[in-house]
């Protein structure tokens, strides 16, 4: 950060906010942009060592242009700010920030800034641009340009007929401490000229008699004249009519006398053009113009400011500018165009650069630079975290909160965070300044949308051609990530000046944002069923359902349309991905509309893999309680709510909700029916739930309920066929989650029989689980490498961590899991009494009844008789099981070898 010494607009500002200027000090603070610094200073070296080399040819109109490098960025980024700060650099070496570091070249340079915001597409303005770079040369050289000199004298004439032009300079706001040597050297080029012809008669006459007569001296190669102004196209330039368009080349003679300069007098300008947007227009009749002083003059460097990058190196710009193509802007190319600046510049690299937002850190420290009072920060830590975040990294905003910090103390109140949680609508005016009504309609439209592709945007704003999307994409209010699913975003502090506006003449009404919200919600409805059609894209499924849902809570559409079919698709896979929609901030958080009620129930089913089951079935209560939901998606609220109460060993209440979701014959039937039937395996009651098995199908899973029953009766082999099969079902449907769900069971039934193999059946299940969320099923994998390591010295401490995580999550049920690991453990190392302690924690786990069978089988590990009378109707009998549990324990002893 530098501190700059003269005041600026925005400094004068501060200082006339107080009676006591004295109160505080006022300093423009100047974010450190070396990079670009480094940038300016590369290409200016490249250009300084080209244009110095024996084959450049300052009259060669055919060669490649690599005099010229483009900032451009969102309006307030800083742009003018960096071409002001590069201009002093160049000018002095004190008004050079220490960080930058000294150029490495000796040559003398002239830097002349112009600032194009002042200019509108007329004639005259381009005239200012020609003057302005004369004037600057006139103080910096205090000689004539003899050829140009002769032909600006005769345009002057002719153009101006009747006013001089040292009084128009005056009028023309140009006037300077340069201003009275201008007309002094056309006066003296003029008469050298004259004198080189021997004509001193002709220095008072007419500029159109000494034109003619310096062509015919050219035409007769006068050998004196060709010395002092023998350009090859002098002569024709001098011929034609003196008008706008012929001044327009008469560059290229200012460009010949600055390369005939001698030595000790040589200069090289550095034009910095800023505010180039300002330049657009329908025509681009003042840029063509420009364009031709750019190329006229390969040796002056050109730093261009603007919006938007600079397209001349567009082959389709081709008639409406003279070069065009990137053979002919070689460093202007669309894949030339560079955000993150390179530390290296060439002739025929990148001279395009995007000027981003500032880091929070340099946000930070131009605010607490910016005002001071005692050597301390006038404004306080947190009221700079409140401006830093709200304004996404642009200069522009810090500066206007600056300014309203001013204000508000201008009025006796101390500022405080809160005051500065707002838009400023000088942002959206400066955004939407040199925007036509068709692009300031679409950027309403799409500051709906988190991201957007051109398809999206064009129908979010009702438009039948994508024409405007693509020209507003090109503008760097709208970011890129080529990417991401949608590449384009709008800059999130523009987003959020457009959704606060209530200034702008064409400002939106609430009707007006209703609709838009409407096309908004159907063009992503329309995206993704466009994309089902052709084969499911989980990514697109969740993208459209976060963009959606937002747009249908927030603008408060009645109509859910394709988001309950998304809502059932998301639950299918049982992936859970996050769905992270913003806070509600509203006085009362509690649904109030059918879109309301849907973000909350889904946002709600999502966030159980990372809150407690408890808190999960009461938002779920709150959003059937509501009544807001359509039948159809009461009744995927029903059912999550009684898988919530299942989790919470609530069976019960369980059962009641999956009986009533069952018996309702809805989408949502086959998978209560499958949790009746697991609640019946829970209480023992394996006839019950292997009757079931048949009826489920595809839909309640009726693989996964098969190897449940099968691998707690201790037939490892029957389950992990089951298991396996269901993996294969899953994959063939594409459903993700059901996969890594059957992947964790299968290698659950392995981890008692076969430890090597549950070491690969684990890490594939740890493979399919990452990225799908699935908290009980990552936390049953841990149980699964405990039982897969039974035996060894580390099980107890992994049970212990494990508990730990499992009450956090909310899931009871896992504990029994846990305790019937470590029965396995203690009965292959006959440790007696911790196998009583466990026993003993189980028969407290399993009190209800439910997973009561875990207590049988943990006897029938360490071969020890059940204490009474057993619920559990076992499928092969007791007997069989208990064979099979004792085998397993026998089977792990003699691969650890130890002795009974």
């Amino acid at each position: 950060m530098i501190i700059l010494g003269g005041p600026t607009v925005a400094d004068l500002r501060a200082l006339f906010s107080s009676n006591d200027p004295s109160s505080f000090d006022v300093a423009e603070a100047f974010t450190d942009r070396h990079s670009q610094w480094v940038l300016v200073a590369a290409a200016l070296e490249e250009h300084l060592r080209r244009t110095a080399g024996p084959s450049f040819d300052v009259e060669d109109l055919e060669a490649p242009r690599s005099n010229v490098i483009v900032f451009h960025g969102v309006g307030g980024v800083g742009k003018s700010t960096l071409l002001r700060k590069v201009e002093a650099a160049l000018t002095a070496a004190e008004h050079r920030p220490e960080q930058w570091g000294a150029p490495t070249w000796t040559d003398r340079v002239l830097p002349i800034r112009i600032d194009l915001s002042r200019a509108a597409s007329t004639g005259s303005d381009f005239e200012r641009v020609i003057l302005t770079i004369r004037l600057a040369l006139a103080g910096a050289l205090g000689r004539p340009m003899p050829s140009f000199d002769v032909a600006l004298r005769h345009y002057w004439e002719h153009a101006h007929p009747g006013e001089p032009l040292d009084e128009y300079i005056r009028r023309s706001g140009l006037a300077g401490k340069f201003s009275e040597l201008l007309p002094q050297q056309l006066q003296a080029g003029v008469g050298e000229v004259a004198a080189a012809l021997a004509l001193p008669g002709l220095v008072g006459s007419a500029a159109g008699q000494l034109t003619s007569a310096l062509v015919n001296a050219l035409r007769e190669r006068h050998e004196r004249a060709q010395a002092l102004a023998g350009a090859a196209r002098t002569a024709a330039l001098l011929e034609a009519t003196p008008d706008l368009e012929a001044l327009s080349y008469y560059p290229h003679l200012l460009a010949w006398d600055l390369s005939r300069l001698p030595a000790k007098k040589s200069i090289v300008p550095v034009v910095l053009l800023d505010t180039f947007e300002d330049t657009a227009d329908r025509h681009r009749d003042f840029e063509r113009l420009l364009q031709r002083l750019v190329w006229l003059m390969p040796n002056v460097f050109f730093v261009i400011g603007g919006r938007s990058r600079l397209p001349w190196a567009d082959p389709a710009l081709h008639g409406q500018l003279d070069w065009t193509g990137p053979a002919a802007w070689p460093g202007l190319a669309a894949s030339s165009t560079l955000t993150v600046p390179a530390p290296r510049v060439s002739g025929s690299g990148t001279r395009q650069y995007l000027i981003g937002d500032l880091s929070p850190e340099d946000c930070e420290t131009h605010l607490a630079r910016r005002l001071v009072q005692d050597g301390q920060p006038l404004i306080g830590a947190d009221i700079r975290a409140a401006i830093t975040a709200r304004s996404h990294g642009l200069p522009l905003h810090l500066d206007l909160a600056v300014s309203r910090f001013l204000e508000i103390r201008r009025t006796g109140r101390t500022p405080t965070p809160a005051d500065f949680d707002c838009t400023f609508p000088a942002l959206l005016a400066r955004t939407l300044s040199d925007l036509t009504p068709e692009e300031r309609h679409l950027l309403r439209s799409i500051s709906l949308l988190d991201a957007f592709d051109l398809d999206l945007a064009t129908r979010t704003a009702g438009l039948a051609h994508q024409a405007p999307a693509r020209r507003l994409v090109e503008r760097p209010l709208v970011k890129e990530n080529p990417y991401a699913l949608w590449p384009y975003h709008l800059h999130r502090a523009i987003r959020s000046a457009v959704h606060d506006d209530n200034h702008s003449d064409d400002r939106w009404t609430p009707a007006d944002w209703h609709q838009a919200a409407t096309r908004a919600l159907a063009a992503l409805g329309d995206q993704w069923t466009n994309a089902t059609a052709l084969g499911p894209s989980r990514m697109l499924l969740v993208a459209c359902l976060r963009q959606g849902l937002r747009l249908a809570r927030d603008h408060r559409l009645s109509d859910l349309g394709w988001l309950t079919a998304a809502a059932h698709a998301y639950t299918d896979d049982s992936v859970w991905e996050p769905l992270s929609l913003p806070t509600d901030t509203s006085a009362d958080p509690a649904p109030d509309t059918p879109a309301d009620a849907l973000a909350e129930l889904l946002t709600t089913i999502a966030r159980r893999q990372h809150e407690h089951r408890q808190r999960t079935a009461d938002r779920l209560t709150a959003v059937l309680d509501s009544g807001l939901l359509p039948a159809e998606l009461a009744e995927m609220g029903l059912y999550y709510r009684a898988k919530a109460y299942k989790d919470l060993s609530l069976n019960d209440a369980a059962r009641a909700g999956m009986q009533e979701v069952a018996d309702s014959g809805g989408r949502y039937a086959p998978r209560a029916l499958r949790g009746l039937a697991n609640l019946a395996r829970l209480s023992g009651d394996f006839a019950t739930a292997l009757a079931a098995v048949p009826t489920l199908g595809w839909k309640g899973r009726h693989h996964r309920v098969l190897g449940d029953i099968r691998w707690s009766q201790g037939d490892t082999s029957q389950a992990v066929a089951a298991f396996e099969a269901g993996r294969a079902e899953a994959e063939q449907h594409g459903a993700a989650g059901e996969r890594a769900m059957m992947q964790v069971r299968l290698a659950l039934a392995v981890s008692f029989a076969d430890p090597v193999r549950a070491n690969d059946e684990l890490a594939l299940a740890h493979q399919l689980l990452d990225g799908l969320d699935q908290r009980s099923n990552a936390l049953l994998a841990q149980v699964v490498a405990l039982i897969k390591d039974a035996g060894a010295s580390r099980v107890t401490d992994g049970a212990q961590s494990l508990h730990t995580d499992i009450d956090a999550a909310g899931l009871p049920f896992l504990h029994r899991f846990v305790e019937l690991a470590l029965a396995f453990h203690h009965a292959v190392r006959s440790e007696a009494q911790d196998m009583a302690a466990s026993l003993s924690r189980l028969r407290v786990l399993t009190a209800s009844g439910d997973f009561a069978y875990f207590t049988d089988i943990a006897h029938f590990m360490a071969g020890l008789p059940l204490p009474g009378p057993s619920s559990t109707t076992w499928v092969d009998g007791p007997d069989a099981v208990r064979a099979r549990w004792r085998r397993l324990v026998q089977d792990r002893r003699a691969l650890l070898g130890v002795i009974e």
